[in-house]
């Protein structure tokens, strides 16, 4: 991106996770600031690039199998700037008439997903700028309520947004509120990124982020797991995203110290 493009309201000085996460899936929307933070990121832990990689197919194996699963209406929350294949290709694969809702609060990935998140004729894409810390307001907002039916399954994700909200803007909480409303049978789909294994360059990552402006708050496995609680795990359950039915050489014989995100897929059951 002409980094003499700057939309109004919006500050490119300061470094944002979905355009530096399109910097490492080597994208061209973002700007100086989000470059140089990625570059220092990239510095002290090189592998967050493929680990990003990695993280993308994750999302591509995770949709196609809850679509296969009849889910027909998915709620894609933190979508950052639209990287194919994304949530509504790889569900229109499945069923043409599938439903999405994205949801960013960075209005360039809006923009952007409005001129390219088109839907196919049978189906339907929504567009919704909106903070996850917000849940209550995504939830009432026209356009989940005017694309997806809450009365039938959906498809919950939080694919590497987790990981950018502190302890104290209650996660858990955030994630329960946003369950509730979805019925019996919906699935959560869930990336969150991890140091388990990447020792000093995980926490030195974590630094470059901050030192940026960009709050980013890793956590162990035993961490990550609570956010399923009350759900059904899919086999292989929770994983690295690597380790979840991979189906490419490279995350087969990817090594989990170049791998920093878990995920995993889950079914609300009946009660």
């Amino acid at each position: 991106m002409a980094d003499d493009w700057r939309p109004g309201g919006i500050d490119t000085s300061i470094a944002h996770p979905a355009r530096m996460y399109d910097y490492f899936l080597a994208g061209k929307d973002n700007f100086e600031a989000d470059r140089t933070a990625a570059d220092q990121a990239i510095l002290r832990m090189p592998q967050v690039v493929a680990a990003a990689q990695a993280n993308r197919r994750f999302l591509r194996r995770a949709v196609d199998h809850v679509a296969r699963l009849g889910v027909r209406q998915f709620l894609d929350l933190g979508t950052g700037i639209p990287t194919s294949p994304n949530t509504h290709e790889v569900a229109q694969a499945v069923d043409p008439t599938a439903r999405v809702v994205y949801a960013d609060n960075d209005p360039i990935v809006l923009a952007h997903a409005r001129a390219l998140l088109t839907s196919g004729r049978e189906g339907r894409t929504a567009y919704l700028d909106a903070d996850l810390r917000d849940p209550e307001a995504i939830l009432a907002s026209p356009a989940v309520r005017d694309t997806l039916d809450l009365g039938e399954p959906v498809g919950l994700m939080l694919v590497a947004i987790l990981h950018f909200i502190a302890d104290e803007e209650d996660p858990y909480g955030i994630v329960a509120r946003l369950l509730a409303a979805c019925p019996e049978g919906s699935h959560l789909i869930l990336t969150h990124g991890s140091t388990d294994f990447s020792g000093e360059a995980g926490e030195a990552l974590v630094r470059a982020y901050r030192a940026n402006g960009v709050g980013l708050y890793p956590r162990p496995r035993a961490e990550v797991l609570p956010f399923f609680d009350g759900l059904d795990l899919l086999e292989p359950g929770l994983q690295l995203v690597t380790d979840w039915r991979p189906d490419t050489e490279a995350d087969r014989l990817a090594r989990p110290e170049d791998i920093s995100w878990y995920g995993a897929v889950a079914r609300k059951p009946r009660r």
